[in-house]
């Protein structure tokens, strides 16, 4: 697992794991990078968890992480559910680094050609999990780049409830499930 410790090189914003909530980092503080898949940043500072966001992340010393490329022959006013499923694809947990769609987290995407919305119904792992807030905002913030997107409707769903073998093959070796 990634762990590398850098120091701050401004101000920047930030996001609480599993909160959600605001955070502000000020310049050169010692922050430790635990995750840097799918355009952002997990570190940990004083304690917590927090979630920078790719476009800041020369406050790393990294250089910005880029959006999932697109498929170029999707031309005209369609959303194509193909791009959509790129950008499920590069949405990671904050706390291990493997996807939201090779979690088994993503249920069905559902995309209203006429107005623009793309309904993503997904899971957590358990409905308690502290992590809905964020995953659900990560979800909202990288559908919504997909061409001729216009909104997204993230619902959480827990029916049926989510199980390990709902993963990919990949993802359980990744996380060490794979018996």
């Amino acid at each position: 697992m990634l762990q590398k410790i850098v120091v701050t090189k401004r101000e920047c914003r930030a996001r609480r794991v599993p909160t959600g909530e605001p955070q502000i980092i000020p310049a050169n503080q010692f922050v430790t990078i635990t995750q840097d898949l799918g355009g952002s940043f997990t570190v940990t500072w004083r304690g917590n968890m927090l979630r920078i966001d790719g476009i800041d992340a020369d406050v790393l010393g990294r250089e910005m992480l880029t959006a999932p490329a697109f498929d170029e022959d999707n031309e005209g006013t369609d959303v194509s559910e193909k791009n959509v499923w790129l950008a499920l694809e590069s949405v990671f947990d904050p706390e291990i680094p493997i996807n939201l769609v090779e979690l088994g987290l993503i249920y069905d995407v559902a995309i209203e050609q006429t107005t623009g919305i793309v309904t993503i119904q997904m899971t957590l792992t358990a409905p308690g999990c502290g992590m809905g807030p964020v995953l659900v905002s990560d979800v909202e913030d990288r559908v919504s780049t997909v061409p001729n997107v216009k909104k997204v409707v993230v619902e959480l769903i827990f029916d049926p409830p989510w199980s390990r073998e709902m993963m990919s093959e990949e993802a359980q070796l990744e996380a060490g499930l794979f018996f």
